[in-house]
């Protein structure tokens, strides 16, 4: 069925100021309050003593850092944004996926053991078959850790890029398309904190920063995936997501301490994304799991 790749334009033709803007360009909308909140709010770790150094202040953890601009970057400008262009009705569809807990419990179980067997994998080939049992302490906190983070990271990030973007830039672009698009620019929205603790500054280098970005853009393929096979669930998606993190925080150094510094680290989860990427991509004939005859037809009228 063919649609108009620019509804709002004539939804929208006499609006004018913020409003008409945001209601007219919603992605673009979405991508600029996304990026500006975010940096903006991180500006005072990023300028801390754990960062570069200008202001005489020290953050007592990381997570106080960075977690502000997170909330206040992808989330806020999607609820921002879906407000303004859809209503109370876009709202809506964009809170009901985020409570979509209510898929088959294969899902779950695949993505709490496929995301540490594929990085697992991954660093046994970098590594030569270095590896090493986490101790108990390492087990016992796994899942409260990965629990936390959901409710941090995940639910900080997610609800903007996958919640938010995805479903409007698959309509547009096609679902390889979109997520190709997604990626990087979900990977340029962390560049700030690379001058911080957090992306290892001032031991940092570009070839990390490029990596990183590399990842997002492959890791964003299996995200886009498991987003359109389990209906649009955006726990799953959350739960894909810190996964990753998770793993690599809590069991990765003491798993792999032969290749355990952060360049090593970065190309670990980098061929565990591409790998994982290609089989997704082979096996769904680059289709993703995306059925445009399953939006809803409200979503479709509000595509971009």
């Amino acid at each position: 069925m063919a649609v108009n790749s620019r509804p709002d334009v004539e939804r929208y033709p006499s609006q004018t100021g913020l409003r008409g803007l945001i209601r007219r360009s919603p992605l673009i909308s979405f991508f600029v309050l996304a990026n500006l909140m975010s940096w903006i709010a991180w500006v005072p770790y990023i300028l801390s003593a754990t960062g570069l150094g200008v202001w005489d202040f020290t953050f007592s953890s990381q997570l106080l850092g960075v977690l502000p601009g997170a909330y206040l970057g992808p989330i806020l400008a999607a609820f921002i944004v879906t407000a303004v262009a859809d209503g109370r009705e876009g709202v809506r569809q964009w809170a009901r996926r985020m409570t979509k807990w209510r898929v088959s419990w294969i899902w779950y179980l695949g993505t709490l053991l496929g995301v540490p067997a594929t990085i697992i994998v991954s660093g046994l080939a970098l590594s030569g078959g270095d590896i090493h049992l986490p101790p108990v302490v390492v087990l016992v906190a796994y899942l409260p850790s990965l629990l936390i983070q959901m409710v941090t990271t995940g639910l900080a990030e997610e609800p903007g890029w996958r919640d938010f973007a995805l479903p409007r830039m698959q309509r547009r672009f096609g679902p390889l398309g979109g997520t190709f698009i997604l990626g990087p620019l979900w990977g340029l929205w962390h560049l700030p904190l690379f001058l911080s603790e957090w992306g290892g500054w001032p031991a940092v280098t570009w070839m990390r920063v490029g990596e990183f970005i590399a990842f997002c853009c492959v890791f964003s393929v299996v995200v886009t995936w498991v987003f359109n096979r389990t209906g649009q669930s955006l726990p799953l998606v959350i739960l894909l997501h810190v996964g990753v993190n998770n793993f690599m925080s809590l069991a990765y150094s003491d798993m792999f301490p032969s290749i355990a510094d952060a360049e090593q680290a970065s190309r670990v989860t980098l061929l565990a994304g591409t790998v994982a990427a290609i089989v997704v991509i082979v096996a769904t004939r680059g289709r993703l799991g995306y059925r445009p005859e399953e939006e809803p037809a409200s979503e479709i009228t509000h595509q971009n």
